[in-house]
């Protein structure tokens, strides 16, 4: 069992910067792929970032260039530096991780309870 809990989140204006942080339960976390979903009020929840246990890191095209994924394992956090914030980059930002490639809200086995990112325009 996984257990994860993010924090981090908050209300910044446009082109700003928040860093989120997702803490994980466990002693197997560098064997995880972990990610950053989000979802908006009224749409689903979409794919942000991955990283995978080596490093590999994969983003969302609207976000690329301006989101960072990185991963601590000696201290078993995942982090989502973001920068240049949008108000589309508004919603609930939840962490995730699995044993396998983690790249559509299916594909995750864990979630934390996600934290909200609000950006005033």
């Amino acid at each position: 069992q996984v257990r994860l809990v993010e924090s981090g989140g908050g209300l910044v204006q446009a082109g700003g910067s928040l860093r989120l942080s997702c803490a994980a339960s466990g002693r197997t976390f560098s064997r995880y792929a972990m990610g950053w979903f989000r979802q908006a009020p009224g749409k689903e929840r979409e794919f942000v970032a991955t990283i995978s246990p080596n490093g590999g890191q994969y983003y969302l095209d609207s976000v690329k260039g301006r989101f960072t994924i990185s991963r601590d394992n000696a201290k078993n956090t995942v982090y989502l530096q973001m920068n240049s914030l949008k108000s589309d980059d508004t919603g609930v930002y939840y962490c995730a991780s699995d044993l396998n490639s983690l790249r559509t809200p299916k594909s995750a086995g864990y979630w934390g309870q996600g934290t909200q990112v609000t950006v005033s325009s």
